[in-house]
């Protein structure tokens, strides 16, 4: 009894990595169709009794201006052409940071995750804090730092990153806030994108409050400072 127990958990994972790096190989060519988090909003918006939307419109990462692929890195991830899907630097500092923060009444808690770790979670997975998630995260960040350039990371991130109620990557961001191609963002439109990220149904970059103001000048400022160009042949040097 207890060998087909084995049998069948080592078949069980022997599938699963078969079926998850195969798709892993698909979804290095071929633009993702939808994500988890797609489906989750469109019930959820069912559910509210409001008009199911889901506008998406995938492009390639050369139609995607350099100022937002720029700014989502000074924002989100300034190690990103540089490190192999986690910033254990930052990990350090925002454990340092929480472990403080947790004495407070009100703590205001860092996270530590890279672009890299945001695309494997948007793709393949489901939204939610459990171990078990937070494991399938790891592994499909390494298997995509390991099968995917850093331009596709970049490409397919910014295909598929929620940008607004019902709003899915760039382009459809683009020409619903500021009516113009993804291509065509200026630094100053693509800061304003960069800081709704985190919170994208409460943020409007079309019309920031002035936190969203004040967070964009940060975010220009760094991209100054990170050479004003995003230059993926920095990460083969």
């Amino acid at each position: 009894m207890l060998r087909k127990v084995w049998c069948f958990i080592w078949k069980a994972l022997l599938y699963f990595l078969v079926f998850t790096i195969a798709l892993v190989i698909v979804f290095r060519f071929v633009p993702v169709p939808f994500t988890f988090l797609m489906l989750q909003r469109c019930v959820e918006q069912k559910m509210d009794g409001k008009e199911m939307r889901l506008d998406k419109d995938w492009t390639s990462i050369a139609k995607i201006s350099n100022h937002l692929q720029l700014a989502v890195v000074a924002s989100e991830d300034q190690n990103f052409l540089f490190h192999y899907g986690f910033d254990l630097d930052a990990i350090g500092k925002a454990v340092k940071h929480n472990e403080k923060q947790q004495k407070r009444k009100h703590p205001r808690i860092h996270g530590a995750s890279t672009i890299s770790q945001q695309c494997a979670k948007n793709v393949f997975l489901w939204q939610g804090r459990n171990f078990i998630r937070k494991g399938l995260e790891v592994y499909f960040t390494g298997l995509i730092e390991l099968l995917w350039s850093k331009e596709r990371i970049m490409e397919v991130y910014l295909n598929v990153i929620e940008m607004g109620d019902g709003i899915y990557g760039a382009e459809a961001a683009s020409e619903y806030y500021f009516h113009r191609p993804a291509a065509e963002l200026n630094s100053a439109q693509a800061a304003l994108l960069a800081v709704c990220l985190p919170n994208p149904r409460k943020f409007n970059p079309a019309h920031p409050s002035g936190y969203v103001l004040k967070r964009q000048i940060f975010i220009l400022t760094q991209m100054n400072q990170l050479g004003g160009q995003l230059d993926y042949k920095q990460k083969e040097e």
